[in-house]
């Protein structure tokens, strides 16, 4: 067991870190303000490789591991979890093609998404299938050489703005076992989109429901073999669940940083409130938290790597602990910056506002303890 990053990895944590502080930090609270989605700084983000950081490299992937792309995550998050969020959503859709399609599919769709001329969605989510993802009800029956597809997925980031989804649809009947995946292409005809939702947080990336009405793919856009969907989505997942994770925490050690510095510099009775026990003790305990939330990824993230099949597990385990951990660190730098941190002029609000979300989504947190719950009860 040896905790210590490889160079590859200090390297690779490093150039996302200079990146982060480079290029996103400084035009982050802008993106949120005005909800721009920041197609150009994305395609330099993906200039360095974070466009396909596990796809193979035949293809212009990075092919680097689990681990690597958490701490690129984590580094990205803490000048913008939004944009971060995104980027990490945009690979598990890359993942899924790179590790369920044909050769022809993956030469076909993974070049231009390595280098983010294309963006792509991943789409599980239903209006009446949340939680419940094996109940979804968009349907695509199979006509000729093509699928005919009906329905609506919901909450999509990336919606009407990408160029490539990939959607877990019905093929067969009802449960986990009736779903398979397609790639489905901006401009099919049949394809279209809901108005943008209006968020709390995670603006600087649109969200729209995407709407299938006869929309005709081709079968040779299918990902596997029908009736492995639900499977090719849950693996999908598992990652997601830990850069979420890390997603959390480089938000959270942003605002741990501010009001470190902030409580040294704030004076109140006379001196700074740092020199208050009740405050070194608040900032003890939002530190240590959020080290072992870190473990908790880095472990879900080796695990992954090795195909272990504690992985699901592990990976329920660190997205639930880390998202709830971050969001708590956030909220105590809001709360040490007083009534100054409840104000746009500060950056926490920002980052309160966009962690809120990663303990609902890649599965609610309460979902994850159910996971976890199910393992312990088969023995």
């Amino acid at each position: 067991m040896d905790f210590t990053l490889s160079a590859d990895q200090e390297a690779f944590r490093d150039t996302a870190r200079q990146f982060a502080t480079e290029r996103m930090l400084p035009q982050a609270a802008r993106w949120d303000a005005e909800k721009i989605f920041p197609d150009a700084v994305l395609r330099e983000a993906a200039a360095l490789g974070f466009g396909g950081i596990y796809v193979k490299e035949d293809v212009g992937g990075s092919g680097l591991d689990r681990l690597d792309a958490a701490l690129i995550i984590e580094e990205l998050a803490a000048a913008c979890p939004s944009t971060a969020a995104y980027i990490s959503l945009h690979n598990m859709a890359a993942w899924m093609i790179d590790g369920f399609g044909d050769d022809e599919q993956r030469r076909r769709f993974l070049p231009r998404l390595c280098s983010m001329e294309h963006f792509a969605s991943y789409c599980l989510t239903e209006p009446g299938a949340g939680s419940d993802a094996a109940a979804l009800a968009t349907r695509a029956e199979l006509e000729g050489g093509h699928y005919i597809l009906n329905g609506t997925k919901a909450f999509i980031s990336g919606g009407g703005r990408s160029d490539i989804y990939v959607v877990m649809l019905r093929t067969g009947g009802p449960g986990a076992g009736g779903v398979s995946t397609l790639v489905v292409e901006n401009g099919t005809p049949g394809l279209s989109f809901g108005k943008q939702e209006q968020k709390l947080g995670w603006n600087s990336q649109p969200t729209a429901s995407v709407i299938f009405e006869n929309c005709k793919v081709p079968v040779a856009n299918r990902l596997g073999p029908e009736g492995h969907g639900f499977k090719i989505a849950m693996m999908g997942l598992d990652g997601g669940r830990i850069n979420i994770g890390a997603c959390s925490l480089g938000g959270a050690r942003a605002c741990l940083e501010t009001a470190s510095r902030y409580v040294v510099e704030r004076k109140q009775f006379g001196k700074p409130i740092a020199d208050f026990q009740a405050t070194q003790f608040k900032l003890a305990d939002m530190a240590t938290e959020l080290d072992a939330a870190r473990l908790l990824i880095w472990r879900a993230a080796a695990l992954l790597d090795a195909k272990s099949p504690e992985a699901t597990q592990a990976a329920a385990m660190g997205k639930r602990f880390a998202t709830d951990v971050g969001f708590r660190v956030v909220n105590e730098a809001l709360q040490l910056h007083g009534g100054y941190g409840y104000l746009k002029d500060f950056p926490i609000e920002r980052y309160l506002r966009d962690l809120r979300v990663h303990q609902i989504l890649e599965g609610t947190n309460e979902i994850m303890r159910v996971i976890i719950s199910r393992r312990l009860l088969m023995g």
